[in-house]
C-alpha cells in the first residue's frame, strides 16, 4: 500500500512511491452527493455524476488538494451540517471542475501497474499450489472491493478455472442489483459461471423469527450469507463434501478487526476450506485509481454518499452512513424499519430505531416474541431441562455427539409427553461446565429453536444434516462428530438472538458468600437505627462481624461505602419505621441489586416451597461454590429470616432437626404499602433500561437481568394486576397499566426515577 497525497494538478490523488501501513481510506465525491449536503449553496458546477469533482477523508471534503468543507453530525433522519472551511483558497461562488480522471490515471500508471501485476501473480501461484482443490470461487458483492478482485482474479486465472458467486442476502442496496446484472451478463459472454446464492427464507420472515441483527447478534451473515454460499457450491459441484478456495475482496484497512486478517488463510469462515484475501493489503486510493483506469463499472450508491456498499439497514453502520442510506432508499429502509416495529415492544418505535436500541439488542429481551420454551433447573440432585413445543426432534440432533471419541456423556433420560410433544430431559449431575454438558445443551437448544435457517448444513461438510420440508434428518452413517454444527452461540443462532437473559447477577462481582458466618443478627439491626450517628464508634461487635454487618449496610444503602457516611435513605427508613414491613420491602429492594447472596435466594427459591439443606447446598457446588462457603450461605438464610426481613417482611423460615438446619423456605413478603412495589418497578427499569412491560412476562423467572417485582415478593398475576390498577389509578405520574381487551401494558415514566418514588415516602 502507498502513501498518496491529493494532487492539485489534476484533483485527484497520487501515489508516492513510499509504502505505508494505514490510510485515511479516501473515497471520490460525484455531485448528487454535494447535491444533498449544500455544497450547491456555495460553489458552481455542472450537475453531472460520471466523474466526480472532490475527494472525501472521513468528514473532510477536498478540491485540488485543499479542504473546502468539514461535515458534522447526522443521523437516521438527521441531514449532516456543511461547514465552509473559511481561507481554504477555493473561493465560494467559483466553478469547481471534475477530475482529470485521464491526467490522474498516467501520473499513478507506474506505480499501479506494479501493484497490479504484484497481485495477480499472487493469485495465480496461489491457484497453482491449489488447483487440484475441488473449487475456486470469487465471493462477489457488487462493491468496489469485490469489482476490482473480478477483474484481477480474470487476469490472473483460466476462465474455466473459477466461478462467481454473489451471495444475495436480499437485504443489499438497490443500486447493488444493477451492477449484479451488469457483471452477469459479463461474465456469460466471457464463459465464466456466475451464480446468485441466497436463503430459503426471506429479510421479513427472518427478521421476524430472529429479532433484528445488531452488533452483538449477527446471524445475517451466516444465515442469508455464508451458508446459502456454501450450500450452492455443493449443488453447482454436485459434491456433498467439497474443498475449494473462496477469493474475497476483504482490505485490512476497513476495520480492526480486518486489519488482523492475513492474505492465505484455512477454515476462517468454515472448517477446510481456503480463503485468499488478494487485496488485503491495498488502501481505497488503489482500489478506486484502478476502477478509474480500467473503465470497471461503478456501483450507483457510492455516487450517492455511500461510503459502503452491502446490506441496506445495517447494526454495524450508524450516524452519517444511516442518514445518507435512508436519503438514498427512503422506501426499502421504511421496509426494514417496519420488520423491526413489528417485532419489537418498545412503543416509541421511532426512538428506538434512531437511538440505537436495535442495534444494542443482546438478547430477546426486546421482542415481541422472545424464546420462552427452554428452562433449566436443578432439583433432587438432578438437572433437568424442559422443551415445551420442540421445533426438532432431539433422536436426531442427539446423534451428533453420541458416539464422539472422549465425550463422556452422563447418563440421562428424555421423557415426552404423546399429546403435546413437551419434553423434558434429566440426568443425575449438577456440575454443567464439561464439554459434555455444554454440547447436550446445545442440542436441546436447537430442539427448542431450530427453524431449519441452513446453518448448520452448511457448517456440516460431510452433508449429514438435511432437512426435508423442514423435518429434520441426521444420517449417523455419514456424521463424524466433528461437532461443527454445535460451533455456533449457543448450539443455535435462533436461539441465542431470541433468547431472554438468564436470571443472575453478572453485575455483581462480589463472592456469593457475602456473609461468611457473620450474617446480620437482629441486635446489630436494632443497635444500628437506635445509635445510628455512633454506631461506627460505639459497638459490642468483633472485627469480622463488624466488616460483615458493613457490608449489609452498604449493600442496603444504609451507608455511603466511600465515606461510611449515613445516608438519606436511612434517615427515610427511620421516619417510616425501621421495624415496618414497608422500611424493608425497601431495604429488601436495594440488596437485590447489590448483594448476590440475597439475590441468589430470590432467584432460586420457589415461594412456600421447603428445599432441604443438603439441596441448597448441592444447588451450590453444581455452580461451583466449595463445601465450606456452601455450608455457610445455607446457614446464612437462618439468621436473615431471624431479623426483620424475616420476622417483619416474611422474607422467609427455617426448620431444624435438634440442632442442625433442615430445610429452608421463601415465602410470600408481606406488602403494606404499594409504594414499595412501585419502587422495585422502578429499580428493576432502570437495571434493565426497559420501561414498557407486560405483566406476563414479568410472571417468567428468566425474565431479564434484573429482578422481577413478582419475583421479589412472591405475589402471583391477579394480586399485582390489583396493585398495578391501584398503583395507575394513584400515581399517574409514574406509571399507567391496562388490561383491557387482553392487553396487559405497563408503562413507567422513563422521566422518572427510583429516588423519586422515594420521595413520596418523605410526604
Amino acid at each position: 500500500m502507498y502513501k498518496y497525497e491529493f494532487d492539485s494538478a489534476t484533483g485527484g490523488v497520487l501515489l508516492l512511491n513510499t509504502e505505508v501501513t494505514m490510510s485515511k481510506e479516501p473515497r471520490p465525491v460525484f455531485a448528487e452527493e454535494m447535491n444533498t449536503l449544500g455544497f450547491n449553496n456555495h460553489w458552481r458546477y455542472e450537475n453531472q455524476n460520471d466523474i466526480p469533482y472532490l475527494w472525501a477523508e472521513a468528514s473532510n471534503y477536498f478540491y485540488r488538494g485543499k479542504k473546502i468543507a468539514v461535515v458534522k453530525g447526522g443521523s437516521l433522519y438527521e441531514k449532516p451540517q456543511l461547514e465552509v472551511v473559511e481561507d481554504s483558497g477555493v473561493n465560494e461562488n467559483e466553478t469547481l471542475l471534475p477530475i482529470d480522471l485521464e491526467g490522474m490515471s498516467k501520473k499513478n500508471f507506474e506505480l499501479m501497474e506494479s501493484l497490479r501485476q504484484v497481485t495477480i501473480k499472487r493469485i495465480y501461484n496461489y491457484w497453482k499450489k491449489k488447483k487440484n482443490l475441488d473449487c475456486f470461487h470469487v465471493a462477489f458483492s457488487g462493491g468496489k472491493d469485490s469489482i476490482v478482485l473480478l477483474d484481477l482474479v480474470k487476469h490472473a486465472l483460466p476462465k474455466s478455472s473459477f466461478i462467481v458467486v454473489f451471495g444475495d442476502t436480499q437485504m443489499e442496496f438497490p443500486d447493488t442489483y444493477k451492477i449484479i446484472n451488469l457483471v452477469e451478463s459479463q461474465c456469460a459472454q466471457e464463459n465464466i459461471g456466475f451464480y446468485r446464492a441466497k436463503a430459503k427464507m426471506s429479510p421479513e420472515e427472518s427478521w421476524k423469527l430472529f429479532g433484528a441483527p445488531s452488533s452483538t447478534l449477527r446471524w445475517c451473515c451466516s444465515v442469508h450469507k455464508a451458508a446459502p454460499q456454501t450450500l450452492k457450491i455443493r449443488e453447482i459441484l454436485g459434491k456433498e463434501n467439497f474443498v475449494g478456495v473462496d477469493f474475497v475482496g476483504v482490505r485490512g484497512q476497513e476495520s480492526v478487526r480486518r486489519s488482523e486478517y492475513t492474505v492465505e488463510n484455512v477454515s476462517r469462515k468454515q472448517r477446510g476450506q481456503y480463503s485468499h484475501n488478494s487485496i488485503l493489503e491495498w488502501s481505497s486510493a488503489e482500489v478506486w485509481l484502478y476502477i478509474f483506469m480500467y473503465g470497471l463499472p461503478i456501483n450507483e450508491t457510492y455516487k450517492k454518499g455511500n461510503s459502503r456498499a452491502g446490506c441496506l439497514l445495517c447494526p454495524m453502520s450508524g450516524g452519517r452512513a444511516n442518514f445518507f442510506r435512508y436519503n438514498s432508499y427512503p422506501d426499502k429502509i421504511k421496509e426494514f424499519m417496519n420488520y423491526i416495529a413489528e417485532n419489537v415492544t418498545d412503543e416509541n418505535i421511532d426512538s428506538y430505531i434512531t437511538n440505537g436500541g436495535w442495534i444494542n439488542r443482546r438478547n430477546g429481551r426486546d421482542l415481541i416474541n422472545p424464546l420462552t420454551n427452554y428452562s433449566e433447573e436443578i432439583s433432587d440432585g438432578y438437572f433437568y431441562i424442559k422443551v415445551s413445543n420442540p421445533k426438532s426432534d432431539w433422536r436426531e440432533w442427539i446423534k451428533t455427539i453420541e458416539g464422539k471419541e472422549g465425550l463422556e456423556i452422563p447418563p440421562y433420560e428424555v421423557t415426552t409427553d404423546s399429546e403435546t410433544g413437551n419434553l423434558v430431559a434429566k440426568f443425575k449431575a449438577v456440575y454443567d461446565k464439561t464439554t459434555a454438558m455444554k454440547l447436550f445443551k446445545s442440542v436441546f437448544h436447537k430442539v427448542a429453536a431450530c427453524v431449519a435457517c441452513g446453518v448448520c448444513e452448511a457448517n456440516c461438510s460431510h452433508s449429514a444434516i438435511s432437512f426435508d420440508n423442514g423435518v429434520l434428518h441426521v444420517d449417523g452413517k455419514k456424521c463424524v462428530h466433528c461437532l461443527q454444527c454445535h460451533n455456533i452461540e449457543c448450539g443455535c443462532l435462533l436461539y441465542h438472538s431470541t433468547e431472554l437473559p438468564l436470571k443472575g447477577d453478572k453485575k455483581l462481582k462480589q463472592s456469593l458468600n457475602t456473609f461468611a458466618d457473620h450474617a446480620p443478627k437482629p441486635e446489630w439491626i436494632k443497635s444500628f437505627f437506635n445509635y445510628t450517628d455512633k454506631f461506627f464508634e460505639s459497638n459490642t461487635l468483633g472485627n469480622n462481624q463488624f466488616n460483615f454487618f458493613k457490608r449489609f449496610l452498604y449493600d442496603a444503602a444504609l451507608v455511603n461505602k466511600k465515606d461510611k457516611s449515613i445516608t438519606p435513605f436511612t434517615e427515610l427508613v427511620k421516619k417510616i419505621g425501621w421495624d415496618s414491613p414497608t422500611a424493608w420491602g425497601l431495604i429488601l429492594v436495594n440488596l437485590i441489586y447489590s448483594n448476590r447472596q440475597i439475590r441468589w435466594y430470590i432467584e432460586n427459591f420457589p415461594i412456600n416451597e421447603g428445599i432441604s439443606r443438603k439441596i441448597v447446598e448441592e444447588q451450590l457446588k453444581a455452580i461451583e461454590v466449595s463445601d465450606k462457603d456452601s455450608k455457610s450461605i445455607a446457614k446464612a438464610f437462618k439468621r436473615l429470616c431471624e431479623i426483620p426481613l424475616g420476622t417483619v417482611l416474611h422474607f422467609g423460615t427455617t426448620t431444624s432437626e435438634g440442632r442442625n438446619l433442615a430445610t429452608l423456605t421463601r415465602t410470600k413478603a408481606r406488602v403494606d404499602d404499594i409504594r414499595v412495589i412501585l419502587y422495585s418497578f422502578y429499580k428493576f427499569a432502570e437495571e434493565i433500561d426497559w420501561y414498557n412491560l407486560t405483566l406476563s412476562r414479568m410472571m417468567n423467572d428468566s425474565y431479564s437481568g434484573g429482578v422481577s417485582p413478582t419475583k421479589i415478593f412472591g405475589i402471583d398475576y391477579e394480586e399485582m394486576r390489583r396493585i398495578l390498577n391501584g398503583l395507575s389509578a394513584n400515581y399517574p405520574e409514574f406509571i399507567y397499566s391496562s388490561f383491557t381487551h387482553d392487553l396487559e401494558k405497563i408503562s413507567l415514566k422513563k422521566e422518572k426515577t427510583s429516588e423519586d418514588v422515594l420521595n413520596l415516602f418523605e410526604t
